[in-house]
């Protein structure tokens, strides 16, 4: 076995969004990169441009993700969530304002016991995320 990575497709109201969100993921995050990035050219079976298959780090931890057109019956739910942990307020903070911001809300910034500071969200894109202070 090589490699166990979480792999993020983007599709119904999502689709075509996949190569926005990877390269907004990788600004919020220290040793992040696109890594390799495929496009669909013309009559290829998806919208050209669209994400055929990207791998990219986020913070020195390898994802890979995709554009499908294809009707799907799921899409992302907070069930299945990134989890970051930070070292300080402000990165909790700086992440919170970046990834609500046009997202939806699921906890607040706040003390929920089990962390002094946490949030949970879901982008704009969709992909839910759980920010903790470590």
């Amino acid at each position: 076995m090589k490699d166990i990575l979480t792999f993020l497709m983007f599709s119904g109201d999502n689709h075509g969004q996949a190569r926005a969100a990877i390269d907004f993921y990788v600004s919020l995050f220290p040793q992040s990169h696109i890594e390799r990035l495929d496009l669909y050219g013309p009559g290829k079976g998806q919208p050209e441009g669209a994400v055929k298959t990207v791998w990219f780090t986020l913070n020195g931890r390898r994802y890979m993700a995709i554009d499908s057109a294809a009707p799907h019956a799921f899409n992302f739910t907070p069930s299945m969530s990134l989890f970051v942990e930070c070292e300080t307020e402000q990165e909790i903070d700086q992440l919170h304002a970046a990834l609500s911001d046009g997202g939806q809300e699921l906890m607040p910034p706040g003390d929920y016991g089990f962390s002094r500071r946490f949030c949970w969200l879901n982008d704009r894109y969709g992909v839910s995320w759980q920010i903790n202070l470590a």
